[in-house]
C-alpha cells in the first residue's frame, strides 16, 4: 500500500478484493452531544464524497429514523449499495457482539471511525458528570478500538485496506476546559499513527484526520460557526480529506487547516492554555446565561 500514491489507485486496489461490491465506511455520521446525535457533518459528507467516488457504504449510528433518511438518500443520490447498522457506543461492550455478527462475511475496504463526542460547551473537568466521562471514553476511544479490532484482521487476510480515524485539531495542544475531549482525541491521533506502523507492511493504510472546526460540526455544541474562510462546510471539508486518503497518514485534511494546525504546532504552549481559557471561559459564560433564560 506504501506505493498508493492517488485515492483512485487504492480504492482499485481496495476493490479487487471484493467479489460483489464495497462496503467501504464502517461508522459515519455519529456525531454525539451530551444525550443528542446527529447524522450529520463531516460524517454524512465524507460518506457522500466516497459514494460520487462508488463506493458503497454501510452507516453505523443510534438514531433508526435518521439512518434509514441518509442511507435511502445516498443511494438514490449515488446510485451505489447502503446498509446500515443501529448501535448506541456509549453501552460500553454492549453494541459490539450485534455489528460484530452483522458484519460477519461482508468484505471491508473502507473504515471511518468518526464517531465522537463533543461538551455542550466547554467547561472545567471537575464540572463534568461522571456519566459525561465514562460516554467521552466509551465513545471517543473505544469505539475506534473495538470496531478497528473487528474489521482489521479481514484487511489483514486480504492485505488491502484503508482505516481513517477522525481526531481532532484539539491534540495540537493540551486545550484547558476541553480536557478530556482533548485528551481523547490525542489518544485517536496516537492510536491511529502507531497502527499505521503495524500494518503499513500489510497493505493497510491508517489515517488520523485532526480537523478544525468546520460550519457544521459542532452546531450542537454552543461552538457552532458559520461558514467562512477557515470553516468551510462539511461538504467541501470531506472533499478535501477524501483526496487525501492514501496520501497522508496524518492530516487536517483541508489545507487552510493544515495552515492553523502548523501556527497552532509552533505556539508556545502557555500561549495556546492562555487563548483557550480567555475564549472559553466567554464561551461557557455565554452558554450559562442562555441556559438561564
Amino acid at each position: 500500500m506504501a506505493a498508493v500514491d492517488r485515492f483512485h489507485l487504492l480504492y482499485r486496489e481496495i476493490s479487487r478484493s471484493c467479489n460483489f461490491y464495497i462496503e467501504a465506511l464502517a461508522i459515519v455520521g455519529a456525531w454525539y452531544t451530551i444525550r443528542k446525535c446527529s447524522t450529520d457533518g463531516i460524517g454524512k459528507a465524507y460518506a457522500e464524497e466516497l459514494a460520487k467516488r462508488g463506493v458503497s457504504i454501510i452507516l453505523i449510528s443510534r438514531n433508526k429514523e435518521k439512518l434509514e433518511a441518509v442511507s435511502k438518500s445516498i443511494s438514490e443520490t449515488y446510485k451505489v449499495e447502503t446498509d446500515f447498522i443501529v448501535a448506541d457506543f456509549s453501552k460500553g461492550r454492549e453494541p459490539y457482539p450485534a455489528i460484530k455478527e452483522a458484519l460477519k462475511d461482508r468484505e471491508i475496504g473502507i473504515l471511518v471511525n468518526n464517531v465522537g463526542m463533543f461538551y455542550s460547551y466547554p467547561d472545567y473537568f471537575t464540572s463534568l458528570s461522571e456519566d459525561m466521562l465514562w460516554d467521552m471514553i466509551n465513545i471517543n476511544i473505544a469505539s475506534a478500538n473495538m470496531m478497528t479490532h473487528i474489521v482489521l484482521p479481514g484487511m489483514v487476510e486480504k492485505k488491502k485496506g484503508a482505516i481513517v480515524n477522525v481526531s481532532s485539531a484539539s491534540c495540537c495542544q493540551p486545550t484547558p476546559m476541553l480536557t478530556i475531549y482533548g485528551a481523547s482525541k490525542t489518544y485517536l491521533d496516537y492510536f491511529s499513527r502507531a497502527l499505521h506502523y503495524e500494518c503499513a507492511s500489510k497493505g493497510i493504510f491508517v489515517q488520523s484526520l485532526t480537523p478544525f472546526v468546520i460550519s457544521k460540526m459542532t452546531s450542537r455544541s454552543g461552538m457552532s460557526s458559520k461558514r467562512s474562510f477557515f470553516f468551510p462546510s462539511a461538504e467541501e471539508y470531506a472533499s478535501h480529506a477524501v483526496s487525501t486518503l492514501g496520501l497522508s497518514t496524518r492530516t487536517t485534511g483541508y489545507w487552510k487547516h493544515a495552515i492553523k494546525f502548523t501556527l497552532g504546532e509552533r505556539l508556545p504552549e502557555w500561549i495556546w492554555a492562555w487563548l483557550a481559557l480567555y475564549i472559553f471561559r466567554i464561551t461557557r459564560k455565554e452558554a450559562l446565561t442562555c441556559k438561564v433564560k
